[in-house]
């Protein structure tokens, strides 16, 4: 289950952060999140299937060091974490010193959002969010290390 490494790094009993349950409708929505960890970054998740033959939907999720771009041609590094449970798209608030991920989350931008393409390392979707519009590539390099760029098209 994919939400396995996001319940092994929390203490629910500590944190506001949402249990994980994985959802079964995906609604296509989106979320960044301003993350004031360790270092200030950003998360970007996307509401997807976790599992095609199970039909489960979570938050795929990457940590974004500079932010999702606003303009065109401008890339920045995006790093793969661990998938998040789909109430995790309306969580803002504190997560407790000494818990993974410690610090303040702040939604920047939500929305919905439209696949565009699915290549063999790329995502091509379309954003739909107050801040955030437009089409969007998120590339992978190598591992985790993918590279989130607003399209020219």
């Amino acid at each position: 289950m994919a939400l396995e490494k996001y319940k092994t790094r929390r203490n629910f009993s500590k944190t506001k952060e949402p249990e994980p349950e994985p959802a079964k409708k995906n609604l296509w929505r989106f979320v960044v999140q301003k993350h004031d960890a360790s270092h200030l970054h950003y998360d970007f998740r996307l509401e997807l299937p976790e599992d095609i033959v199970t039909g489960d939907i979570v938050l795929k999720s990457w940590a974004v060091p500079k932010g999702v771009p606003k303009k065109a041609g401008v890339r920045h590094l995006a790093v793969a974490v661990e998938d998040h449970p789909v109430d995790y798209i309306d969580f803002e608030g504190v997560i407790p010193k000494g818990e993974y991920g410690a610090g303040r989350v702040k939604i920047f931008d939500k929305g919905k959002f439209q696949i565009v393409n699915i290549g063999e390392r790329s995502i091509t979707f379309n954003l739909q969010g107050k801040k955030l519009k437009g089409d969007y590539v998120l590339l992978n390099l190598k591992d985790k290390n993918w590279l989130i760029f607003k399209s020219k098209r």
